[in-house]
């Protein structure tokens, strides 16, 4: 057994206290055809947290059809251990499930453990499994990549730091108490980041309607209350040569050459915070000069704006650069009495007011370009256009600061929270000395 586990407790293979232990059904058992809207409760990896049930993300499937799955049962108070895990979301970490669950069974990747809680106690397990301790080890047991696997073989030998019953009492019901309190801060926090995107995107619509102006009009555009008097409302069409993307088929490998030209597809598109689009681009495809000669891909120059139709439908950013797109997006080159940027953060302040209401499709949302061909935007003048996307690039450099302070404090109290657990179910400090103090004080993360 490799990975054993640093304690001042007995460490001891979670087989030893296992009564019962199931998996979730697997493969054609249980596909959301089977989801319904009321019934037996599905529970799924988006539940488990650390040591902490998550009632997001509910599915149900019909009680009828809960009865052929009873074997995958989960009642209130057994322990739900997650059998997939990834960077931010460690495989076997573990909780309990809720008081009033009802009729519920585990999904895959999902055990439900039931144990001899007259040596070790559910509650305890959850904190400990979640520690950074035992994620350590299970690391060292786990198949995959990209996402961490475990199956029932692993889970049977997880070594887990067993202090006395009435010890693990004392640790489980301290950590509910101290994480509870860095929980409540972390949320907080939240809400904090929530406001600053609030007022963000306030400013942005405040700032392309022109507040400063007095003398104002009601808008005719969807998104704007009102624009100043002077200001015209112009379709899009009007202002910029609206353009496509293209995705070249790979079975024309002479398409495909190292020729150093950008490629902008939906796996690289990501919201970013300001309208540098040139740093979002970490990896990219190369197309070669000869599938832009003989497709209908083009290579769009620097300033040109572009906006995604699909997957993160209403992403927009201007390009940094000269770069070709993919089918999914679509671009506008701007003409003399448009900007680029004052266009960028206009398609910024549509969303989702408009551009969320234009996509459709009901598994793969897709706007259509007939309808971006029909957007209207408001249009001071040049002048005041670059005054403006001055405003908002000093609004959103204030922004960005708060917001980076703000996580930098959630994310430390994250890291303080993780230690604590560690140092709880390890035995690196007493419980019954720490409560009343600043325990994550000297608790290395």
């Amino acid at each position: 057994m490799t990975g054993m586990v640093a304690s001042n407790f007995p460490v001891i293979p979670l087989r030893r206290f296992i009564r019962d232990l199931t998996d979730g059904p697997f493969g054609s058992s249980l596909t959301s055809s089977h989801y319904v809207d009321h019934g037996a409760r599905v529970v799924r990896l988006g539940n488990i947290g650390s040591a902490r049930f998550k009632q997001s993300g509910e599915a149900y499937i019909s009680l009828d059809y809960f009865q052929q799955l009873r074997r995958h049962q989960v009642a209130a108070g057994d322990l739900i251990i997650a059998g997939l895990g990834d960077s931010n979301h460690p495989v076997g970490r573990a909780c309990l499930a809720p008081e009033g669950l009802g009729p519920a069974i585990v999904k895959a990747d999902c055990f439900r453990a039931r144990l001899d809680e007259g040596r070790i106690l559910h509650r305890y397990a959850a904190w400990a499994l979640s520690s950074s301790a035992v994620s350590q080890q299970i690391r060292t047991l786990t198949r995959g990549t990209t996402r961490t696997r475990i199956n029932l073989d692993i889970v049977r030998e997880i070594q887990l730091p067993v202090p006395s019953i009435e010890g693990q009492r004392r640790i489980a019901d301290f950590l509910d108490a101290e994480t509870a309190r860095s929980d409540q801060l972390v949320a907080t926090l939240q809400r904090e980041l929530d406001l600053l995107v609030e007022r963000r995107a306030a400013g942005v619509v405040a700032a392309v309607s022109g507040r400063a102006h007095t003398a104002r009009r009601r808008s005719t555009l969807p998104w704007l209350e009102s624009v100043p008097s002077a200001w015209q409302e112009v379709r899009l069409g009007l202002l910029a040569r609206m353009g496509s993307g293209h995705t070249p088929s790979r079975s024309r490998p002479e398409w495909w050459t190292d020729c150093s030209i950008p490629w902008i597809t939906t796996g690289e598109v990501k919201q970013v915070r300001d309208d540098r689009v040139e740093d979002i681009y970490e990896t990219r495809e190369k197309i070669s000069e000869l599938g832009l000669a003989n497709s209908a891909a083009e290579l769009h120059p620097r300033g040109t704006v572009f906006l995604c139709r699909t997957a993160s439908a209403g992403y927009s950013g201007v390009m940094g650069l000269d770069m070709a797109t993919s089918q999914d997006f679509v671009t506008w080159t701007c003409g003399p009495r448009l900007l680029p940027h004052f266009l960028l953060w206009c398609l910024r302040a549509m969303r989702p007011d408009l551009l969320g209401r234009l996509a459709m499709g009901s598994t793969h949302k897709t706007i259509y370009v007939p309808d971006l061909q029909m957007l209207r935007i408001p249009l001071p003048p040049t002048d005041e256009q670059e005054k403006i996307v001055h405003i908002i690039r000093r609004q959103n450099t204030r922004s960005n600061s708060l917001t980076d302070r703000v996580r930098r404090q959630q994310e430390l109290l994250r890291e303080r929270r993780q230690a604590l657990i560690t140092a709880a179910v390890t035995g690196q400090f007493d419980v019954t000395t720490a409560s009343g103090r600043n325990v994550t004080e000297g608790v290395s993360a």
